[in-house]
């Protein structure tokens, strides 16, 4: 899985991240740390400005007042030592007794490096003598004896490098080791995760540091698993009882049918009789037509419903569906206007063609339910960008803008009408969508052009 490689990556960078902030932290502190400790100038330097600023009049030498009281402001206490004679030609007021005023060569060798009574000692070198400060004590800390193999000092910063880098892949293994036990149990978590909304089982080894998070994933699977069989059995009572009540219903509604359609046609009932018979097959039919929307809703929504596809013109598809209404239609209630573009004469699709002949005839029939006075009824058939689009469409009472956002955003069309004054646009509309998409396609549904309902189905062309 590719989120293993990119969970490890994350890791090893944020270690790698780790290491150099730290290391840029320290360095940053070291060298703010050296530099709050530090004066401006070093005592070397200011052991050869003393040395400098010594100046020869007729009673001696002499330090300039300016000079002494920088030293004095900083407890430095300084001697001036004659190069011949290794005599003090000069000294500062506030010099200690242990600071002796003569010297020997060895004593000047020692003090140059070390210490007078524990008081760091810097020296400079001045026209005629030998300036000596001494400081504070543990003011500073002197290297007796400092020395170092030149090699060694040369080669000091590739060491440093090769040390540094020999820790970081040290820590970096030792990260890796620590937490690979970690990887090995996130990658099975990680699997179920995957397999949970597939609504694939997960069986997780409950054990190792993520342990307990398997337990829930195995637990939740559990569940899942156990829901989406209940579902199933749900469904399938459904499917069942939907075919079996449609079996059960055809019977008795064929005979209903048959007796109004022969009192229809009696000369001996009164007209307002066979009016009401008229009406009862015509309910009948509906009926009919309802039950058989039932049937294939329930058989496209289990995928039960076979769907043989083979290259059809939609044009003449479209335009046959439209001319076995027109030939029903006795009363010339709902005249059908063709308005394809006369050019159009081929528009390939590859379909199942009772399906989408069927879904034509649910949107002409839908708009004749609902429109019981009369309507006329447009259809039309486009090739746009690759896409053949079937429009129905109507100059009825249509629908408000609620009702279409509810048609278009509904996840079904099953609403149970009460009042049959108030007829609502429903099961046609489902199967119109489900051929739809079962063929790759979609539906539009509002307002048409002419003012009242309208409905486009929208499929890929052949080519």
């Amino acid at each position: 899985m590719k989120s293993i490689p990119k969970l490890i990556r994350r890791f090893v960078l944020i270690l790698l991240l780790s290491i150099f902030l730290f290391l840029a932290l320290n360095v940053g502190f070291l060298i703010f740390y050296t530099v709050g400790h530090s004066t401006n100038r070093g005592p070397w330097t200011t052991a050869q400005e003393a040395a400098d600023s010594m100046e020869e009049t007729e009673t001696g030498y002499t330090m300039p007042e300016e000079m002494q009281t920088e030293l004095e402001s900083k407890n430095i206490w300084a001697v001036y030592i004659d190069n011949s004679t290794l005599k003090a030609l000069w000294h500062s007021d506030y010099l200690p007794d242990t600071a002796p005023l003569e010297y020997t060569a060895s004593e000047i060798a020692s003090i140059t490096r070390g210490y007078i009574d524990d008081c760091p000692i810097f020296t400079g070198t001045g026209e005629d003598g030998l300036m000596i400060l001494g400081y504070p004590q543990k003011s500073f800390w002197k290297h007796m004896y400092p020395s170092w193999d030149y090699q060694m000092i040369e080669s000091a910063p590739k060491t440093a490098l090769t040390v540094l880098a020999a820790n970081i892949i040290l820590v970096l293994l030792i990260y890796i080791g620590a937490n690979t036990g970690l990887l090995r149990s996130v990658h099975p978590i990680v699997e179920g995760i995957r397999k949970l909304p597939e609504g694939e089982p997960v069986s997780l080894k409950e054990k190792g540091i993520l342990s307990e998070l398997a337990f829930h994933l195995n637990k939740a699977s559990e569940m899942l698993q156990s829901q989406k069989y209940q579902l199933r059995k749900k469904d399938a009572a459904r499917a069942n009882w939907i075919a079996g009540v449609s079996h059960d219903i055809r019977t008795p509604l064929s005979m209903v049918m048959g007796y109004a359609a022969q009192l229809e046609d009696s000369e001996y009932l009164r007209e307002e009789d066979r009016k009401k018979a008229s009406a009862i097959v015509r309910q009948s039919r509906r009926i009919k037509n309802l039950i058989n929307d039932l049937n294939l809703a329930s058989k496209m929504e289990y995928n039960m419903q076979p769907v043989i596809r083979e290259e059809i013109n939609a044009v003449a598809l479209v335009r046959q569906a439209a001319v076995d209404f027109i030939n029903m239609d006795v009363d010339g209630r709902y005249p059908i206007e063709w308005e394809t573009d006369e050019e159009l004469n081929i528009c390939l699709i590859c379909v199942d063609k009772e399906l989408i002949k069927r879904a034509v005839s649910n949107l002409i029939q839908n708009s004749m339910n609902h429109n019981e006075g009369g309507c006329t009824i447009y259809v039309m058939v486009e090739e746009i960008k690759g896409y053949c689009v079937i429009s129905v469409e109507d100059d009825g009472a249509g629908a408000s803008e609620k009702e279409i956002e509810k048609l278009n955003h509904a996840p079904h069309y099953m609403v149970c009408d009460t009042n049959t004054t108030e007829q609502r646009h429903g099961l046609g509309l489902l199967i119109v969508k489900q051929i739809a998409e079962s063929h790759g396609g979609k539906t539009e549904i509002g307002r048409g052009g002419h003012g009242g309902f309208g409905v486009k189905i929208i499929l890929p062309t052949k080519y």
